[in-house]
């Protein structure tokens, strides 16, 4: 679990990333808080998550559920009369058919996209070329079925994060 995963190198965070077997994010959103910023984070996470959840306070569960995909899993989140909460899901996260290989890719950190291109036999130039290059190659020549298991364990042989320890 990650939280405030930055994709698309930091043009959204998804408050918190689930890597087990999909790449789930899950995006809360209060009752303090605005859907505003809503429909220009669905686009990024659309493009990079391969299962998404919204998780919303009950003033938000209706436009929410408006502008989310078919695909994307609704939670509400029920404050009870002395301040507790629950969570009642209206809607199951499924697997996005809209995945973006490069947004995927953009996942990996520089030196992850080269060795996982050196390991695919990819030419020199390819795993020595600038980032944006790399995060092409490999969304043109690797699988999703192949990609989104080395991104899950690159991350999870990171020893640094944010220069914090590994989360959880």
């Amino acid at each position: 679990m990650i939280d405030e995963l930055g994709l698309a190198h930091a043009r959204s965070r998804i408050d918190l990333a689930v890597f087990n077997g999909h790449l789930h994010g899950y995006e809360i959103k209060s009752a303090a808080d605005t859907l505003g910023r809503l429909p220009r984070q669905l686009a990024t996470y659309m493009g990079a998550l391969q299962k998404l959840t919204l998780v919303v306070a009950t003033r938000h569960l209706e436009a929410a559920a408006a502008i989310a995909p078919e695909w994307c899993g609704m939670t509400e989140i029920v404050e009870g009369p002395r301040g507790g909460i629950t969570f009642t899901s209206h809607r199951r996260a499924r697997v996005n058919p809209g995945l973006d290989p490069f947004m995927l890719a953009h996942l990996l950190w520089h030196p992850e996209a080269q060795n996982l291109l050196r390991a695919r036999g990819a030419s020199n130039a390819d795993v020595n070329a600038p980032r944006v290059r790399l995060y092409r190659v490999l969304a043109d020549e690797v699988p999703v079925r192949e990609l989104a298991p080395a991104i899950k364990a690159a991350m999870a042989s990171r020893t640094r994060w944010r220069d914090h320890p590994q989360p959880l």
